[in-house]
């Protein structure tokens, strides 16, 4: 559906930018590790009015944010904590925010699939109907008239939705229907993320899957493992009440602490030990978490020849490989979406496919708490600690 675009500026906007200071990043890493979220008051995140982005080009929009997720790789990036992998795939200074329901000049609400593609970049599709996440090749990353930017979010010519306006290309928005609420509409991009790293997996029929972590990530994995493939018996880990009920609600047949992950799966496949690791195990990890331990957890508890799928952005760490490489553990990544293929032989695009997960197993009630712009240091402490709080999504709010 085409959507019209806003030339020209109208005046600065108010946005969090996060520029390019060493220092202030090296202190949010160090403050982070003793409060989470103290990054977001020390690090380089600062609210600016600034001159909104402008159109690129033919096929950009102006849209204007209505809700906005603090996700994981946001949290990491002010926090100090994110791979100098990325160094050269954003530009600076950047406005972050890419979970973002929003409207264009007209009014209608669109969802944002934040990848910068290839049509985003003027380059070609990878083939006809591609998402903005297919392809084999990321040259595209260096083309088009737009900076360096894996994402919306991460690229200073596109803005993003911790901001009060962002460019986006039209094949990045789509619209929502006016049955979704913008709560429901916000969690899109996120059940994108667990309907492509569900469908990554490969399940097959009976298939025993284990989901590591429940926040966010971890809960939209157990629900479209549940709705989108024949797994068997789901186990997933959660280290409080309300993830613990949610993670059951969602689909999961047994929850359990994370370093009860071990023995859980010890007795619900009846193997031994092999030191630290199972003799057997299930058949597929999601590892929706990232960290060095959850990674170790992952290997130890797939069985041999099984699969790990890592969902959750991985730290920089030191990590011991001998058991992936003796157990000849297939390891998988799982980046966003892009177009999935279905058992019955179709395809859809993993976007597609959120829109009817979010609606069959609710994931609005996953928004936990709305901050305005300006209260954006206690919303990221918040969303640092949204687990020890009650609370799963930590969003900003636009709304007028």
């Amino acid at each position: 559906m085409p959507i019209a675009g806003l030339h020209g500026k109208t005046g600065l906007v108010e946005a969090l930018v996060f520029e390019r200071k060493m220092a202030r990043y090296a202190a949010a890493a160090a403050a982070s590790r003793i409060v989470p979220g103290a990054g977001g008051g020390i690090g380089p995140l600062r609210l600016r009015h600034i001159d909104p982005p402008s159109l690129p080009g033919p096929g950009w929009h102006t849209v204007r944010p209505r809700l906005t997720g603090i996700c994981g790789s946001d949290l990491a990036t002010v926090e100090g904590r994110s791979s100098r992998y990325f160094e050269p795939l954003v530009s600076f200074p950047f406005v972050p925010g890419h979970e973002v329901v929003g409207t264009d000049e007209s009014g209608q609400r669109l969802a944002l699939e934040p990848v910068l593609g290839a049509a985003a970049r003027d380059e070609p599709l990878p083939f006809g109907g591609a998402a903005p996440g297919d392809g084999d090749d990321y040259g595209y990353l260096l083309g088009g008239a737009i900076e360096d930017g894996i994402q919306i979010g991460f690229c200073s010519s596109t803005g993003g939705g911790w901001g009060e306006v962002l460019v986006a290309h039209q094949s990045q928005l789509h619209p929502v229907p006016e049955h979704f609420s913008d709560e429901a509409a916000v969690m899109l991009e996120p059940a994108a993320g667990g309907v492509h790293a569900a469908l990554k997996a490969r399940v097959e029929p009976g298939a025993s899957v284990a989901v590591l972590g429940a926040g966010t990530m971890g809960l939209c994995s157990v629900a479209a493992l549940r709705s989108l493939t024949p797994a068997g018996t789901i186990i997933a880990t959660a280290k409080y009440p309300h993830q613990r009920d949610l993670a059951a609600d969602l689909g999961a047949d047994s929850v359990v602490e994370p370093d009860e992950v071990r023995r859980a799966v010890r007795r619900f496949r009846g193997c031994r030990m092999l030191g630290d690791h199972l003799s057997g195990g299930v058949d597929i990890t999601i590892d929706a978490v990232g960290n060095p331990a959850s990674i170790a957890d992952a290997i130890a508890i797939t069985r041999p020849r099984g699969r790990v799928v890592l969902l959750g952005m991985p730290e920089s760490a030191r990590i011991d490989l001998t058991g992936l490489w003796h157990r000849e553990t297939e390891l998988v990544g799982a980046y966003t979406y892009g177009t999935e293929a279905l058992a019955d032989g179709q395809s859809a695009t993993s976007f597609e496919l959120a829109f009817d997960l979010v609606a069959s197993a609710g994931l609005e009630r996953l928004v936990s708490a709305r901050y305005p712009l300006d209260r954006y240091r206690e919303a990221i402490a918040h969303a640092a600690e949204a687990g020890p709080r009650g609370a799963v999504k930590i969003v900003f709010e636009q709304r007028r």
